[in-house]
């Protein structure tokens, strides 16, 4: 059976949200940031990078959001969670992609200013303008690539999703107002809806 390290609420909900959605068999294992778990070198023995995800599976250890869900998209085809139709699953990689590189990126300088300055006045910079660049990353989503279905970018439940719905679980959180943007906020209800979502909490994978 693969394990998914994982710590409550990260970008790791994503993966664990594929794992269910696929039916795919997995152990959690809680990697504690309240007590520094991921800097420690137990779990640096796992994963070097010292983050989460990380799925260990048969052939050995992978990380990186992106690289799990689409591996495990590719492990259960008919789940249907990556779409088949070249066009489309463009599609789902380039909104993917966004909330790694950008959207992501934009909520980590409220917490992780370390990882690009060294002075406290630069991480308070940084943090401060967190409600605006989220802001905006929210605005772009509203007007350039939701559709106002039901998922992301159709009918169709993806990968997108998954991670979609995990960044904006921090948008309270950023003093973002997320019923601003109507179609984002639908997205967020609807597939706050899921059964696997139900799951990842029981599971306290999902707070």
């Amino acid at each position: 059976m693969m394990k998914l390290y994982y710590a409550p609420g990260t970008v790791a909900v994503a993966s664990a949200m594929a794992l269910e959605e696929a039916a795919i068999a997995y152990e959690p294992v809680l990697v504690d940031f309240s007590t520094g778990a991921q800097t420690k070198p137990a779990y640096h023995a796992v994963n070097p990078k010292g983050r989460v995800p990380a799925l260990e599976s048969e052939h050995g250890l992978l990380t990186e959001t992106g690289a799990i869900l689409e591996y495990i998209a590719a492990l259960a085809p008919e789940a249907g969670l990556m779409p088949t139709d070249p066009w489309q699953a463009a599609q789902v990689r380039a909104l993917m992609h966004y909330l790694g590189n950008t959207m992501h990126v934009a909520h980590a300088h409220k917490m992780r200013g370390h990882r690009w300055a060294d002075q406290e006045s630069s991480f308070a910079d940084m943090a401060a303008k967190v409600p605006r660049t989220m802001a905006e990353c929210c605005a772009y989503l509203e007007a350039h690539v939701l559709t106002g279905a039901a998922s992301a970018l159709g009918d169709r439940f993806t990968l997108g999703d998954a991670w979609l719905f995990t960044v904006c679980r921090w948008l309270e959180g950023d003093s973002v107002d997320i019923s601003a943007y109507p179609k984002l906020a639908r997205h967020f209800t609807t597939i706050g809806a899921r059964p696997s979502v139900a799951v990842l909490r029981d599971k306290g994978i999902l707070p």
